[in-house]
């Protein structure tokens, strides 16, 4: 069974391999992305048809004695792709390397010379098979020699993929995705939404059935991340599900549906001038849509307001416009636009600009009747670094028109600038602990605590917790368990064979970071339960905060900042005398300034013994 150790690692040498041949390769991020994904996609693609085509072959009817030949409406139905011969893997694997010598036919019937044109004569072979993809998949493979489209091939043909099933491989088409996004930080070049941010919204949205409309939706992760999600229920995403998108960037749109198809998704993109959501509403969706998610730009300026306005969807108004008949910042266009395309029950969560939370004039005005309606649900800020391609705080707001009455007065404030996991020096992220904590504080505001009991007793269940032992008991038990690895591990490297050393240091390697992930769930839940118990809803100082509407508009001036009434977390007094301890950090400077002239003195004596 594959562990989430081995995925990791999997995920990041298969990036190495790839990434090295793009280093060694004439070729920018943004010539090698599309077709490294796409091999991708056609990898994912694969693993999903044999899988599909050995369940269909199980109870498929015979005739005659002889088994009934599986079409491609049999795939269609299980949300998959059909492929032909020749746009299976397997197929483009088993090629030789002298491809001309085989006087392989192309679908439009010329012979082809080169592995790059097999490749993309595969890629059109795909595109037949679904509308959706049509004029979408790379086709520029001619622009990679032989050798390196080979190798590229051979990587995506790891062992490893197989064994730990199809479903990772969409998780690694999402690590790449990742990581040229990072790579790629151009303006057209920013199309990824951290995964933790879009599974915060549709946590929090919980969408089941209807139309869900992304009218910024760059690579379709909100799309994916719901179908994932309405999966998990048991229902069917496709037909449950009615997704449509909007995104300016023809090149992120390309993306996009890739992204869909390769998670067996199926949507209405449209991209272009046509699809600029300040102009144009592509889908004619005002007022029609039962979940509203994205991430939208931030701070667009010189946005044309006549325009703006003759295209509607401002219910509060037109933001501040100046002598030039231009918007200055078209914040307030995207909240009112997401706020506009809902239905009378629908729900919104969107990532904006921290700033947006409390500016001023126009944008106040239109904040003010916004509240007022009682539609806005939760505020959530965002901290530093969760961005590959930007550092700046962020928000995520949610709308509600189906609130339930008890809380059409209430608005719940969390500030999670404080909460979450360093993943290096310019990035965080949230935890799926974290994110289903942070999940749990929405559910008890909601007073849907059996929500939070479930999540108590799936910490239980994840960290072997039975009769009384407590999360903080677990924990302690962890924290022991981990530093007693640590020390047979060293024990056992220091002692083994030079010969045997790499293989005991992997071995405890692998243990101790079981240890550590388990550890680090024991202390997700200590945290939860120290705020909130059984499920009983409290506001934490520095946290979390129910405000109600007349507090929000009379005495903090229509803000929606969290950090203006969930207040700051009180620093631990750690029994350290300030006074002493900066004395005795002084005299350890002074004794390090002491050794490091005496060794200068001694270096220098030396020297000149030397003849130096």
């Amino acid at each position: 069974m594959a562990t989430a150790v081995n995925i990791k690692k999997l995920e990041a040498d298969l990036w190495e391999s790839a990434d090295l041949l793009r280093s060694g390769s004439k070729l920018t991020s943004n010539q090698y992305c599309m077709p490294v994904l796409g091999l991708l996609f056609l990898r994912y693609a694969y693993s999903r048809f044999k899988k599909v085509e050995e369940e269909l072959l199980k109870n498929r009817p015979t005739r005659g004695g002889r088994i009934m030949p599986i079409e491609a409406s049999d795939f269609a139905s299980k949300s998959a792709l059909f492929l032909p011969k020749e746009a299976q893997y397997s197929y483009l694997v088993s090629l030789p390397a002298n491809v001309s010598s085989q006087k392989l036919k192309s679908v439009s019937g010329h012979t082809m010379n080169s592995l790059g044109e097999v490749v993309n004569n595969a890629m059109e072979l795909v595109e037949q098979q679904s509308e959706q993809l049509k004029g979408i998949l790379p086709k520029t493979y001619t622009d990679f020699p032989d050798e390196l489209l080979g190798e590229l091939i051979r990587i995506f043909n790891n062992d490893a993929l197989d064994k730990v099933g199809g479903d990772v491989i969409g998780r690694i088409y999402e690590y790449f995705l990742n990581k040229f996004a990072k790579n790629i930080a151009s303006d057209d070049g920013v199309f990824f939404t951290p995964k933790p941010l879009v599974k915060m919204i549709v946590n929090v949205l919980e969408p089941r059935s209807g139309v869900l409309l992304d009218p910024a939706c760059g690579s379709g992760g909100m799309f994916v991340q719901t179908g994932d999600f309405v999966n998990a229920t048991g229902m069917q995403a496709n037909s449950s599900m009615t997704f449509y998108g909007q995104e300016k960037v023809e090149y992120n749109a390309q993306l996009c549906m890739m992204n869909m198809a390769v998670h067996g998704l199926t949507g209405v993109v449209k991209s272009g001038d046509e699809a600029n959501t300040f102009y144009h509403d592509a889908h004619n969706l005002n007022g029609c849509c039962d979940y509203v998610m994205a991430n939208p730009p931030f701070n667009v300026d010189k946005v044309k307001s006549e325009s703006a306005f003759s295209a509607g969807r401002l219910p509060f108004g037109l933001p501040g416009v100046n002598k030039d008949k231009e918007i200055g910042n078209g914040n307030y266009l995207w909240v009112s636009y997401f706020y506009s395309y809902l239905n009378e029950r629908g729900r919104a969560g969107f990532v904006m600009a921290a700033s947006a939370t409390d500016s001023q004039g126009k944008d106040k005005d239109i904040r003010e009747k916004l509240i007022a309606t009682g539609h806005v649900d939760v505020m959530v800020s965002v901290g530093n670094n969760f961005f590959y391609t930007r550092s700046l705080p962020c928000s995520i707001w949610f709308f509600d028109k189906g609130k339930q009455k008890k809380l059409l007065d209430k608005i719940l404030f969390i500030d999670a600038r404080n909460y979450y996991t360093v993943v290096d020096r310019t990035l965080n992220e949230w935890t799926e602990w974290q994110l289903k904590n942070l999940n749990a504080i929405v559910w008890l505001y909601r007073g849907e605590k059996q929500k939070y009991k479930a999540l108590l007793q799936e910490y239980k269940q994840t960290l072997g917790i039975c009769g009384k032992q407590t999360f903080e008991k677990c924990k302690v038990e962890i924290e022991a368990k981990l530093k007693e690895k640590r020390d047979e591990a060293r024990t056992a490297i220091v002692s083994a064979d030079r010969k045997e050393k790499k293989t005991v240091q992997a071995r405890f390697d692998e243990e101790i970071a079981t240890l550590e992930e388990t550890l680090t769930i024991a202390k997700e839940a200590v945290w939860l339960y120290e705020k909130f118990g059984e499920g009983e809803y409290r506001d934490i100082l520095g946290l979390c905060k129910i405000e109600d509407r007349k507090t929000i508009l009379e005495e903090k001036g229509a803000s929606l900042t969290p950090g203006a009434y969930v207040g700051v977390t009180p620093v631990e007094d750690d029994g350290v005398n300030f006074e002493e301890r900066m004395a005795e950090i002084h005299q350890e400077l002074l004794d390090l300034q002491e050794e490091s002239n005496r060794l200068m003195k001694t270096i220098s004596k030396n020297m000149k013994e030397m003849g130096l």
